[in-house]
């Protein structure tokens, strides 16, 4: 710890208490840790959530070891594993380094094929094998027992053998005679796979002898899907025109044919239980059903999926389609009614189109909600995914819906979530969420615990234009009131619970531009507006009076609220970022360095930072006491919306063309954190978006902690500058108590001499006699002799006063001080005790422990520790310091000394202290 002596002000008194440093460290540790950091040094990677499926179609295989089916869906990167029984989450597979482009699966191996490469991936997870030698994408795979088939967009076909990785055959295809479109291994046809093309062709090749051995010259249509029908010879072809073709391959023979005016085909599946049904995807997301016996169609599965259905397929010998598509979503129908029509049976769904909000819900930091371009309202939860829920559609008339049981709700849907405030207070009694829909005037509420939308529709009644929208919610602390910015310059107020309008701010409106945002303390006393005309504005929350304008130096954009901290943040139109106190209604703080319009911002837990995130692609973490820059990073994507955990644990983000929630570990919980202000010149590295997968950017997290062991590492001088009063690093213990030794062993001291046990015979002796009876203890009536202390021993020199009398001739004492260091309580009463001449010493060793006490203050090292061992040295030798005219110089000497620097001292601590109270009584 550090005191300075010669300071200008009293404020300078200091004491850190880790590692110092000086001026020219701080600045060569940061210039260190500006060259290494490349990544951010406060949040990691951790896992995307929201992700089920896209446009690849499912993988489903069967475990013959567990007797059950799993589905494999892609997601970017990796891979999921459902159990198909629960369509819980088995495993999720490592990250690959690009989008995955298409699958397929053996009874032991899954194989994922990314670019110009394919990987084989054993326990759903971990890549055990890589095939190279494709130069183009490639875009069908096909296992073929220990085989495995390759085909790139440039129709080159190549045979790997699994386990060796080595190519065992590759035929070359002119693309523009025969481009491979679709690829099958048809059933007991061995060493043999049937190609179709795009042009519409299809050949049978043996690929053991390279023999072509048949072509089919197809229907001039493009062949889209190949599938093995049940019976032995006969394949199902898809083409282009959404012709459905069962073509028998051994005799050339079209056994039927069937059309679907969706367009193209995009998958085939037969049942197998029994049923002869065939189902065929279909671009739109309709299913069609097909009576392979009657030759007609007997169901459609409209809007299975709102986009195109990539895959389907019916589980072996159960009456269950497993189907994906590219809406983000897994769905399992079951086939159990009379009329052969699927029914939803379980189904795992994210959003299909990019989201516009995300907000934490709750305190427990466990779920957030997320509005999306599709027109839901989700939960997701960041523990398990079994608690993930969907708020549904939001729906103009959910009551006539409900009563006219329309199938098709697209006409009655309303439009997209832009902007939505929630609250769990009142959460089991009413509606606690607001939402504001793009281009709608009305407010929707809902209620989470319901998980459906609420009972009203919040709008003023009296409302002449019809292009006013609501632009801004917010709803109080106490789950009772919604307060609704318009973009008329209208700010209302409304019940939760009844829907009834409560007033409105100002007289006619309270901006003259639009609304930006609106927000309400924590006590509901307090509004605060902004518009579009650049006033932020304060209102009495329960009698709507102004009480305060404050105007900006630009058009806000965001506003964000701390209620615990009353920090208001705003993000203006010039990419800057003010930051106010609501209380005294001051900007306290300005940040600038974005490049580009910011989107959301998000406050910590504890409001010490403000996190922007901005098109600019850059998500920057602003320290709000320092008022400094402290983490910044890139992404390939730009962020749209942030949100920090109540918790404090994670930060979640949503991404421009994207449909899940992106989590990033906070490093600062876990590991030691450098919060040193980043450089002006300080260029931002981009940082990859997390995938599903838990355990993976363990690169990023080492690169992130190097800044941080870089200044545990920092090894801190004994004493920083020789006009700094330093204190020892030695704890209270070895010096606080000296004076009070002779108490402290007064209360120890026990109140009875240990009694030492007598100790038991072998054999326990008897009296002789008739009646066996045991011997009485001979009883010891000799007196105690009393021990005499040897004075000899005492009388010998200890090394600590063997030190000070070397001191008094070459004037050094650190080896002596460093003995009385190390000895304890006791052993320094001891060695100060035997310096008198009564004990062994000598008034020459008791002037060199005066000089000792002497030197460590002209020093100003070790302060606490000279002024405890004077003090005993005092109480112990007092009476015998005036008879020695040596001794009694050296004392006044130090007495001078003393209290010359404790009065330098003493005077800077009162001038501190009054600073204090000043600060904290004072009303700024």
């Amino acid at each position: 710890m550090t005191v300075p002596l010669d300071t200008l002000k009293g404020l300078d008194t200091c004491f850190p208490s880790g590692p110092e440093l000086s001026g020219a460290g701080i600045a060569a540790a940061m210039e260190r840790a500006s060259e290494r950091r490349t990544a951010s040094a406060l949040f990691a990677g951790f896992r995307a959530l929201g992700l089920f499926s896209n446009d690849i179609p499912h993988v489903v295989r069967f475990s013959a070891l567990k007797r059950r089916f799993y589905v494999t869906t892609c997601v970017g990167k990796s891979f999921h594993t459902y159990d198909v029984q629960k369509l819980s989450l088995v495993a999720v597979s490592n990250s690959v380094p690009q989008d995955i482009c298409c699958m397929a699966a053996d009874g032991r191996l899954v194989f994922a094929a990314y670019g110009n490469v394919f990987s084989a991936f054993a326990r759903n997870k971990e890549i055990v094998h890589t095939f190279k030698g494709h130069k183009a994408e490639i875009h069908l795979l096909q296992p073929f027992g220990d085989h495995i088939i390759s085909v790139d967009t440039d129709s080159i076909l190549i045979i790997w053998h699994i386990y060796s990785e080595e190519e065992y055959l590759q035929l070359t295809f002119d693309k523009s005679v025969f481009k491979i479109s679709a690829i099958l291994h048809p059933s007991t046809y061995l060493n043999k796979i049937l190609l179709g093309s795009e042009q519409g062709s299809l050949q049978l090749w043996n690929v053991k002898s390279n023999k072509l051995l048949y072509t089919f010259p197809g229907w001039k249509l493009g062949v889209t899907a190949l599938q093995q029908a049940p019976a032995v010879d006969v394949v199902a072809i898809g083409l282009m025109s959404g012709q459905v073709i069962i073509h028998n391959i051994k005799f050339n023979e079209t056994l039927m044919k069937f059309r679907q005016d969706w367009g193209p085909i995009t998958s085939i599946s037969f049942r197998t239980d029994g049923h002869p049904v065939m189902a065929a995807g279909s671009p739109c997301g309709h299913i069609g059903l097909w009576d392979l016996e009657d030759k007609k169609l007997i169901n459609q599965m409209r809007n299975a999926h709102s986009t195109a259905i990539a895959g389907l397929t019916f589980l072996h010998r159960e009456p269950l389609l497993v189907t994906n598509g590219a809406d983000n979503a897994l769905r399992i129908w079951i086939f159990d009614g009379p009329t052969g029509e699927g029914r939803l049976l379980r189904f795992r769904m994210g959003h299909s189109a990019p989201l516009t909000s995300i907000r934490y819900y709750g305190q427990n930091g466990q779920q957030i909600l997320s509005a999306s371009q599709d027109g839901t309202l989700q939960s997701f939860s960041t523990v398990h995914e079994k608690f993930n829920k969907s708020l549904g559609h939001g729906l103009i008339n959910k009551k006539r819906v409900k009563r006219k049981g329309l199938q098709n709700t697209m006409s009655v849907r309303l439009p997209p979530i832009t902007k939505f405030a929630a609250e769990e207070a009142r959460e089991s009694d009413w509606d606690g969420i607001i939402a504001c829909h793009q281009g709608k005037l009305s407010c929707s509420t809902w209620n989470y615990q319901k998980s459906t939308i609420g009972a009203y529709f919040l709008k003023p009644k009296e409302m002449k234009k019809d292009d006013i929208t609501a632009t801004a919610v917010d709803i109080t602390s106490c789950g009772n009131f919604a307060v609704i910015g318009l973009s008329s310059g209208t700010v209302d107020v409304y019940n939760m619970q009844s829907g009834i309008h409560r007033g409105s701010f100002g007289k006619d409106q309270a901006h003259k531009g639009s609304v930006r945002g609106v927000a309400v303390d924590g006590l509901n006393q307090l509004t605060v507006t902004t518009g579009s005309e650049g006033l932020l504005k304060f209102w009495n929350f329960k009698n709507k009076i102004l009480i305060h304008s404050v105007s900006l130096s630009s058009s806000p954009n965001v506003m964000l609220l701390h209620r615990d901290s009353g920090i208001l943040g705003l993000a203006l139109d010039d990419f800057s970022i003010s930051v106010l106190d609501i209380e005294t209604r001051k900007i306290v703080r300005e940040f600038s360095g974005h490049q580009g319009q910011i989107n959301d911002m998000a406050f910590s837990p504890d409001g010490r930072w403000l996190i922007s995130a901005a098109m600019d692609c850059s998500i920057r973490t602003w320290d709000l006491p320092s008022g400094c820059l402290i983490d910044c990073f890139l992404l390939d994507s730009a962020p749209l919306n942030v949100s920090m955990s109540p918790t404090g644990d994670f930060l979640a983000t949503s991404h421009v063309d994207h449909l899940g929630i992106f989590l990033w570990s906070n490093i600062s919980l876990y590991s030691v954190v450098s919060l040193r202000p980043l450089p002006a010149d300080y260029v931002p590295s981009v940082v990859m978006l997390p995938g599903t997968c838990q355990t993976q950017d363990v690169e990023v997290s080492e690169e992130t902690v190097e800044p941080s062991d870089e200044m545990i590492e920092y090894d801190s001088p004994e004493q920083l500058n020789e006009q700094l009063v330093t204190l020892s690093l030695l704890p209270e213990s070895r010096w606080k108590n000296l004076l009070n030794l002779d108490v402290i062993k007064k209360k120890n001291k026990p109140k009875e001499p240990p009694k030492v046990p007598k100790s038991a015979p072998f054999f326990i002796p008897t009296i002789p006699g008739l009646v066996p009876r045991y011997a009485a203890p001979e009883q010891n009536n000799d007196p105690q002799q009393s021990k005499v202390v040897n004075l000899g021993v005492l009388a010998q020199k200890s090394d600590f006063c063997l030190k000070l009398e070397e001191g008094l001739v070459n004037n050094k004492y650190d080896t002596a001080l460093n003995l009385l260091k190390e000895s304890g309580p006791s052993g320094i009463e001891t060695e100060l005790r035997s310096l008198s001449p009564d004990c062994g010493g000598s008034v020459e060793v008791m002037q060199s422990f005066l000089k000792m006490i002497g030197m460590m203050l002209d020093r100003k090292r070790d302060f606490e520790l000279a002024q405890a061992y004077l003090a005993l040295f005092l109480k112990l030798h007092l009476k015998m310091l005036p008879s020695e005219p040596v001794l009694l110089e050296e004392i006044t000497n130090l007495s001078s000394q003393v209290e010359e620097n404790w009065t330098h001292l003493q005077s800077l601590f009162n001038q501190s202290m009054c600073i204090l109270n000043y600060l904290k009584s004072a009303l700024l």
